[in-house]
């Protein structure tokens, strides 16, 4: 099995919580931090080689995400209980708690997505866009669809607990 890159970057070395799930063949780059329970999926790379990046408890990133940030201006920070689906990018933007943002999706510099909200898959939300909690978007570019329901919100919940206990049978492999 291969290992994971845990490259430093200009002093900065990734600070990972020791209860998380790092793929193989994924790579964390310098100023990056990792809460509880969080989990790095097969092939993402976090480059937090010009600023930082922060991923909250219980959040996932699934495989082949991408997240950089903005050079000295916009950290991407990522909150608690997040989902983050296959092949997304985030880039210098804010994804609060509770949210989900759907496979293949792009969230540009500068965003920030509040809580309990959802990015549909494979949406584009441009530079800037405040999204705010409990909306559903989607689109290219993304726009608001509406408010996000009491199943969703359960979804979310079940989405995040369901990658915790997903990564805690990868480390026990």
């Amino acid at each position: 099995m291969t290992t994971v890159s845990l490259l430093p970057f200009k002093n900065k070395v990734p600070r990972i919580n020791s209860d998380c799930f790092i793929a193989p063949n994924s790579v964390i780059i310098g100023d990056v931090e990792i809460g509880s329970r969080a989990s790095i999926w097969f092939g993402t790379v976090l480059r937090g080689d010009v600023f930082y990046i922060k991923v909250g408890d219980n959040t996932n990133i699934q495989d082949n995400s991408v997240v950089h940030v903005t050079t000295n201006k916009y950290p991407t920070i990522i909150g608690n209980n997040v989902t983050i689906g296959h092949s997304v990018t985030l880039h210098g933007c804010s994804i609060k708690d509770n949210s989900l943002v759907g496979i293949g999706s792009v969230v540009m510099d500068e965003c920030e997505l509040g809580e309990w909200s959802i990015i549909a898959a494979g949406s584009v939300v441009k530079p800037n866009t405040k999204i705010p909690s409990g909306k559903l978007w989607g689109g290219l570019p993304a726009k608001e669809i509406r408010d996000i329901n009491d199943m969703e919100r359960e979804w979310i919940k079940e989405l995040s607990n369901n990658y915790v206990e997903l990564s805690k049978q990868y480390l026990s492999i």
